[in-house]
């Protein structure tokens, strides 16, 4: 069905306020079509959580060297007010899609990727096993996760070669008092300073020219005070594509060689706590003992060695690590979504473009989907500017065919939401609860002389309550 030619703004809604929504966002407004007067928008963003910023709170280790100047960018684009956000809103359970049909001519999903990828090994569901997205969200001071962590183990085993293992491995090998200047909670810096860890594994199933990292992740890993890199000899080993890749990629060239020199200086200082690195080895087992039935006591890996092209094959040789605890950080997978289909595999919404499809295949009018809920959890952050411009663009494409809102009134939606009970957030809210976590952390420090810039407020109902004291006021 056309769309009626009216004066009035496109509505479109963006169901996810992480960077995957904001980008969208902004690049709708800042569009040809837009700017040139061609087409006028009304953007609302949505998001589940009572404050913005979805992965870059919730996802990324909070002592991340970049975190900061991405929170910035995101603050920036909704500051200006041409995007208006309402939080604490649950797709699914406070809106329907059928709900945001009735008020928006175009509906963006961009919910991201949050649970674990699965590893299908004996063992694996041990106690003292977790999903390194768990951990994260743990650390991040996610609303919906339990408070407290079981942090019992001396030595832990992390799987995975990529940035979030390694943030995994940084936040449990560092010491809970150097976390005081970013903006954990207060129970996440209780419990990591009871944490008795002295060892932390990480593994690869493949080679160091083949590592996920970004160099500066890795770098990262010798700035931790009080920590000492482990490296082995026996797992540098390059094949043909690894000696291509090196030459080739500029990045793996510098991973290689920061790999290489830590090697050559011998990171050994004695250090109270150390943090290896393993290339080379596929998980095949995590065990218990007699000593602790049901409870992790070890994990085996099969020797891998290279075929030549970059990829590996096993050995038949196996390895035994006596760990405590085990942490797989192999990735993220997406999460279904009511009224939409859903690619269980990779986690996905089946998609032409960022055209949401159809079990038949064929585009849902207005329907619409960006980030890694649309591409699947690969890539940086920075990435999903390129999934929002092509979806945009789609968008932008359909104008003129997108089927129509039957009450596009911008304050109609607030009014349902108002109706149904539901406690949302708005922008103003947020920098209410902005400066509230600011001024914890400059309470913290008046009264103990140690700097912080914030600290995180957790509970999803205070989070509520101080982002509406300002509209009850």
């Amino acid at each position: 069905m056309q769309r009626d030619v009216v004066q009035r703004p496109l509505r479109v809604a963006i169901i996810g306020a992480g960077p995957a929504g904001v980008y969208a966002a902004d690049i709708l407004t800042k569009s040809n079509e837009v700017k040139g007067g061609e087409v006028e928008v009304s953007i609302d963003l949505f998001d589940q959580y009572p404050a913005p910023y979805g992965l870059i709170r919730y996802g990324v280790a909070p002592d991340h060297p970049r975190i900061k100047g991405i929170v910035n960018a995101l603050h920036k684009v909704l500051d200006r007010g041409d995007i208006r956000f309402i939080g604490n809103v649950t797709y699914g359970r406070d809106l329907t899609l059928s709900d945001f049909r009735d008020f928006y001519d175009a509906v963006i999903f961009a919910t991201g990727a949050i649970r674990d990828a699965e590893l299908d090994i004996p063992g694996i569901g041990l106690e003292g096993s977790f999903g390194g997205a768990d951990f994260v969200s743990w650390y991040d001071g996610h609303p919906d996760v339990p408070r407290d962590w079981p942090l019992e183990a001396r030595e832990v085993a992390v799987i995975g070669n990529g940035n979030v293992a390694l943030d995994v491995a940084r936040m449990l090998s560092k010491h809970a008092e150097d976390l005081l200047v970013t903006e954990i909670p207060d129970n996440v810096y209780q419990a990591l300073k009871r944490s008795p860890v002295t060892d932390v594994h990480v593994f690869g199933r493949r080679g160091p020219a083949q590592i996920k990292f970004t160099p500066l992740e890795l770098r990262e890993l010798s700035h931790s005070r009080d920590v000492d890199i482990v490296l082995y000899p026996e797992d540098f080993e390059f094949d043909d594509a690894s000696d291509e890749a090196i030459k080739s990629n500029n990045q793996v060239k510098t991973m290689v060689n920061t790999l290489a020199n830590w090697i050559a200086e011998d990171q050994d200082t004695g250090a109270s706590r150390r943090l290896h690195l393993h290339f080379l080895q596929s998980p095949v087992e995590v065990y218990d003992s007699a000593e602790t039935p049901g409870k992790v006591a070890g994990i085996r890996f099969e020797r891998q060695e290279l075929d030549g092209t970059g990829n590996v094959r096993g050995t038949g040789e196996f390895l035994d690590y006596p760990v405590q605890a085990v942490y797989r950080a192999i990735g993220y997978h997406g999460s279904e979504l009511a009224e939409l289909e859903y690619d269980e595999r990779r986690g996905v919404i089946p998609n032409d473009a960022g055209r949401v499809l159809r079990d038949d295949g064929t585009p849902m009018p207005g329907v619409y989907t960006t980030g890694w809920i649309k591409r699947g959890p690969v890539g940086l952050i920075g990435h999903t500017k390129g999934d929002a411009l092509e979806t945009i663009g789609c968008l932008l494409e359909d104008r003129d065919d997108l089927p129509p809102a039957t009450n596009p009134d911008e304050h109609a939606i607030i009014a349902l939401l108002e109706e149904r009970g539901v406690d949302y957030t708005t922008w103003e809210g947020w920098n209410e609860l902005d400066a509230h976590e600011k001024s914890l952390g400059e309470k913290y420090t008046a009264e103990s002389g140690v700097q912080r810039e914030r600290v995180k407020v957790v509970p999803r109902e205070d989070m509520v309550r101080i982002s509406r004291e300002r509209s009850d006021r």
